[in-house]
């Protein structure tokens, strides 16, 4: 025959059989919940009980009208139980059973979140011609977990939020020399002189007015990993990280 509606989980069952310790009491655990008496069969002394006059039950809560004592035998069979609400087995939820738009960014913040974006802001920090500068972004547009120090110029991975992340930044300078190079260095764990992660320049070849240096990159990253950016020009006269142009951010992407 077909069947219309939800399949049951189980096509067939047996009924349950609960044996109690009896006390000088009315009150007893039911070892299955129940919505009402009518849904077990209650025997005393192997005498049948009549369900909501000799007992009554709701959930896993039996009561007697009277109390029993410790010479008597009580059992029960479960007839029915209370329909509860269950979590899913696991891996049994895919794409076809989500409507569109059910699931929020509370839901989805230990993957993809922004973490933080901060910039310069108001006035320009100086790099020196031929030193490598970490720079400082001493203002924010937003920073979700505290992750970006404005005073150390220091994103450090927050706790439980490592993964893999894309760091960018943008180097905003007013004008290089002839023949200078900018350059944008990502370092990683005060690795400030041994080890860069990513690093990208820009080369002038006539003197450039409002030079951008622009780059990103993604990287794996664990609890606690701490990201700095560094700029380093390497002739001519002192150069100005201008704001609030400049910027540095990084995005929790994966894990």
């Amino acid at each position: 025959m077909p069947f219309i509606g939800n399949q049951p989980a189980l096509s067939y069952t047996s009924f349950a059989k609960q044996d109690f310790t009896t006390s000088a009491t009315t009150s007893y655990t039911l070892d299955n919940p129940v919505a009402n008496a009518n849904e077990l069969a209650l025997f005393i002394n192997f005498v049948r009980q009549e369900p909501t006059t000799a007992y009554s039950a709701s959930g896993t809560t039996l009561t007697l009208t009277s109390a029993t004592a410790s010479s008597d035998d009580m059992y029960c069979v479960f007839l029915g139980k209370a329909v509860q609400t269950v979590n899913p087995p696991n891996a049994s939820v895919g794409t076809a059973q989500l409507i569109d738009g059910a699931v929020t960014k509370d839901k989805v913040s230990n993957l993809m979140y922004p973490a933080f974006v901060a910039y310069r802001s108001p006035s320009s920090q100086s790099i020196p011609s031929g030193t490598n500068t970490k720079a400082i972004f001493d203002a924010e547009l937003f920073d979700t977990d505290s992750a970006y120090d404005t005073s150390t110029g220091a994103f450090t991975v927050p706790s439980g939020k490592g993964g893999k992340y894309n760091i960018f930044f943008t180097i905003f300078i007013d004008d290089l020399d002839d023949q200078d190079v900018l350059l944008g260095i990502i370092y990683k764990n005060g690795s400030a002189t041994t080890n860069p992660v990513y690093q990208n320049q820009v080369f002038a070849s006539k003197g450039t007015q409002n030079t951008f240096l622009n780059f990103s990159s993604v990287m794996s990253l664990s609890d606690s990993d701490y990201i700095e950016v560094y700029v380093q020009h390497d002739q001519g006269a002192n150069q100005n990280l201008r704001a609030p142009h400049s910027h540095f951010g990084a995005y929790r992407i994966g894990d």
